[in-house]
């Protein structure tokens, strides 16, 4: 027979873990890590960080001769660097679709080659998967989106199309599934999974789906847009739902995660806290961590590519070309929002109003091909040429041009030559993720030995110097303390900078290099990626320390992770302890816990008061008390049809036993504080839209539920604040709940009603051998702590069968835990109906 403590391990696995229990270890030789027999262990298990992208950092391309497929690292992207950022000890594997459209015939024998030669898992999507997927929803809806443009009229291709969207969720499903495939091993625990963009936001879902122990990671590269912008996507909640299945979100700056947390808040009503230097969301008892740190560049490549023949001879090339000129340069993406029309435009006003300048200075702006095909990458190539054949015509003359522009490809080489000879650096997009451009810019002005030497660079020369003028809109902006930083949207002012960059003096010029180039050079792509992983390591540290339940369809899926002494209230098990018991003692909160938070109408439902009125009438040997932080009056109110319930009204200031008895008073208090506190609040109220005050004859307490959650919390914390420096002197206590701020008498909590109700029941011959006590906010919390102490105290009587339940999968004092107040009174009718049944034991 299977016991009871099996079947509820049992009962937290899907059919998908099966596949796993051939491998479950047989020794626990350490408490809370669980090994095979040593004999077992042949081998140390290899750590492995899996990186997953829309696109394999590779090239590919057909040999002229044998037209056979060649591949290589593209060296110039990111996450091609990953592989030299780890340990050496550390396997490193990529998952993502080729950059090359391979016939099908062909996609077995490419993928092959890829597995053994380039540790590359390749995922061949369908052609017309691939369209609405990439093409569609990734770059024509999302990428928009995510850049602040929103889709304004069916004209311009970017409003939200769900055929598109399941192409998304389905790409992603693929994505997972070879994930899973690149895990599927005995030592799976040592795998690092790292997700990378917008892309691949749904496929945390599928993944935790399978895998509910994976050290799952995701880093978003371009911006989060604020949540009012988030908020317009038809599929907003799944997309966090999704997201909030990993372990590690990662950001470029605080900005993104800001936008990030503050639409978790609006929209599904998760809020942050900060610990020890990280800031972490709670969702159904997992912990997901936010990481906030800019990518960095590979230091040694640069310097390496930096020495290469190619660009010394382009550098020497560019430096006599440009001899007595002052080059400015930049290099960005074909898109509408890099910004370089602006940009062109505001050289144009730098020599309008500055006429000795003319002759003198010239742009060189680089750009890379267009990631995507489109109507808007047109328009932005034709105004760009246009501005700069304006400006070029209208300041120009016979072998001087004040704008060159250069339509790429122009390669690695080239680039770092023109960062190498240029005074300053003009990346100015109206909206970007990260752009290292100005990182790579700064350790070229930086130089190398054997580039220095080509250019008559020695310790005689002027120290080392650059100038970055930057948008205030990107990623790597704030990570340049030293830089230039402006507008885009305002011409005139960068303009301006463009002067302040050119006429700054040399000392100012090299101390802002040097501070830049410590920076770069110390966050380097390796410490990126260390970083990173290391945290990812410590999210993931209580894996083995709780137990997960699946609940969820589709994109709604989560994992609920409990503690192990921590597991939801069965109706089978309160119901068997309740016909063992003679004397019990039944607690209830009301808000939260008999009726929904949500709800408008407050007062009980015709189900509540049936149910309550079972509990009471149809069995003597129960006693049913409603603890709440209400006022009397409306209590007595609303439950004015239940004859034998007891109330404990305003946390247990005031109390009685039945309908018919008297209130009994806590205890007799000054409470003169109230003509001191009312007033403030006062204030407050005023300030904050959608509050309130409610005036209870023991407290005081302003709720701001109903005001805009980032103001009303903020004008919580102060009103804290005020009324504990206010009050510092009275005997009051001012506590934050859920979306309140109250204060009320010292010793005064729903614990202290526990312990009464308890005592006197001992007191009159009655003591409990059943306690059900239900809650669901902090001030329940005191109830939970009471019922433990008096259970660890072996001086009191001990009570035979104790359920002490929160509403809600959260940390919490209760060992129990239901999801909603219709389980609640779900639970409460079975023991009523338990009440009339004969006990068949």
């Amino acid at each position: 027979m299977v016991s009871r403590c099996c079947l509820d391990q049992l009962n937290l696995l899907s059919t998908d873990d099966f596949r796993f229990m051939n491998r479950i270890p047989r020794v626990m030789k350490v408490p809370g890590v669980i090994s095979h027999f040593e004999e077992d262990q042949q081998t140390t298990s290899q750590k492995r960080v899996i990186i997953v992208s829309n696109q394999l950092p590779l090239r590919a391309s057909r040999d002229s001769v044998s037209n056979e497929w060649c591949f290589e690292f593209d060296e110039n992207n990111l996450l091609a660097q990953l592989k030299d950022a780890f340990p050496p000890d550390t396997e490193v594997r990529y998952v993502g679709t080729l950059k090359a459209d391979v016939d099908v015939a062909e996609q077995d024998n490419v993928a092959q080659v890829l597995h053994e030669k380039f540790s590359c898992e390749t995922i061949f999507l369908p052609v017309d998967m691939q369209n609405k997927f990439y093409h569609g929803f990734c770059k024509h809806y999302l990428w928009p989106l995510f850049h602040y443009m929103m889709p304004m009229t069916g004209s311009d291709g970017m409003r939200f199309d769900r055929s598109q969207w399941q192409a998304y969720v389905s790409a992603n499903k693929i994505f997972a599934d070879k994930v899973l495939e690149v895990t599927d091993r005995d030592d799976e625990d040592e795998d690092h999974v790292w997700v990378h963009d917008y892309h691949l936001m749904a496929l945390p879902n599928f993944l935790r789906r399978r895998s509910h122990r994976v050290k799952l990671g995701f880093f978003l590269h371009s911006p989060f847009p604020s949540s009012d912008i988030y908020k317009t996507l038809p599929v907003r909640d799944d997309i966090l739902r999704a997201l909030l299945n990993c372990d590690l979100i990662g950001f470029h700056t605080f900005d993104y995660a800001r936008h990030f947390l503050s639409s978790c808040k609006r929209i599904l009503g998760l809020h942050s806290e900060c610990n020890r230097g990280h800031i972490a969301l709670e969702y159904y008892g997992r912990t997901v961590t936010i990481k906030i740190l800019p990518a960095g560049i590979h230091m040694g490549q640069l310097e390496s590519v930096m020495s290469e023949e190619s660009t010394i001879r382009k550098a020497k090339e560019l430096k006599e070309k440009y001899e007595g000129k002052i080059m400015m340069v930049g290099v960005d993406d074909l898109d509408l929002f890099k910004g370089i029309t602006q940009k062109f435009s505001a050289m144009g006003e730098l020599l309008e109003t500055n006429q000795e300048l003319r002759g003198k200075v010239v742009l060189v702006q680089i750009t890379n091909p267009a990631r995507s095909l489109g109507r808007d990458v047109q328009d932005v190539l034709d105004e760009a040429n246009r501005i700069a054949k304006e400006v070029n015509k209208k300041y120009g003359e016979t072998g001087y041009e004040p704008i060159v522009f250069i339509k790429g490809p122009v390669t690695t080489q080239e680039k770092l030559a023109y960062y190498a000879i240029a005074e300053c650096c003009v990346i100015t997009p109206v909206r970007d993720g990260m752009n290292l451009v100005p990182y790579k810019y700064t350790v070229c002005r930086q130089g190398c030995p054997v580039l220095d030497e080509a250019l008559g660079v020695d310790e005689n020369s002027t120290p080392k110097n650059s100038v970055i003028l930057v948008s205030e809109f990107i990623g790597c902006s704030p990570s340049l303390s030293g830089a230039i930083r402006v507008n885009p949207w305002n011409i005139s002012e960068m303009a301006s900078a463009m002067y302040s960059a050119i006429v700054l003096p040399a000392t100012e010029k090299h101390l802002r290099h040097e501070k830049h180039y410590k920076y770069i050079s110390s966050h380097d792509v390796a410490y990126w990626a260390q970083s990173f992983d290391q945290d990812l390591e410590r999210a993931c540290r209580d894996h083995y320390h709780k137990r997960y339940w699946r609940i969820g369809l589709g994109l709604a899926f989560r994992l609920v992770a409990l503690e192990p002494n921590f597991r939801r209230l069965l109706g089978d098990t309160l119901n068997s302890a309740y016909k063992r018991t003679n004397s019990r003692l039944i607690l209830l909160d009301y808000d939260g816990t008999m009726m929904p938070p949500a709800s408008v109408n407050k007062g009980p439902s015709h189900e509540v008061i049936s149910v309550l009125n079972r509990l009471c009438d149809d069995d003597p040997k129960n006693i049913v008390f409603i603890v709440s932080g209400r006022d009397r009056d409306t209590l007595s109110k609303w439950f004015s049809s239940c004859e034998k319930l007891g109330i404990a009204a305003e946390h247990g200031y005031f109390t009685r036993w039945t309908r018919d008895c008297p209130w009994e008073t806590y205890r007799s208090m000054d409470l003169s504080w109230k003509e001191v506190v009312e007033p403030i609040m006062q204030l407050y109220k005023e300030a904050t839209d959608g509050s309130c005050i409610e005036n209870k004859e023991s407290a005081i307490v302003w709720h701001h539920q109903d005001a805009d959650p980032d103001f009303g919390l903020c004008q919580a914390k102060e009103l804290h604040d005020h009324l504990e420096n206010v009050l510092a002197n009275e005997p009051v206590v001012v506590k934050r709940g859920q979306q309140i701020v109250e204060v009320k008498p010292q010793g005064l909590s729903k614990g202290i009603v526990v312990e009464n109700l308890i005592s006197t029941m001992r007191s009159r011959g009655k003591s409990p051998d059943f306690l059900l006590c239900i809650g669901d906010d902090r001030s329940d919390e005191d109830m939970f702590e009471s019922i433990a102490r008096s259970s660890a105290n072996p001086t009191l009587p001990a009570i035979a069968e104790i359920f002490a339940c929160t509403v809600g999968q959260k940390p919490s004092m209760a060992k129990y835990y239901v999801d909603d107040t219709v389980e609640v009174i779900g639970l409460l009718r079975g023991i009523a109906e338990a009440s009339v049944q004969p006990n068949l034991l």
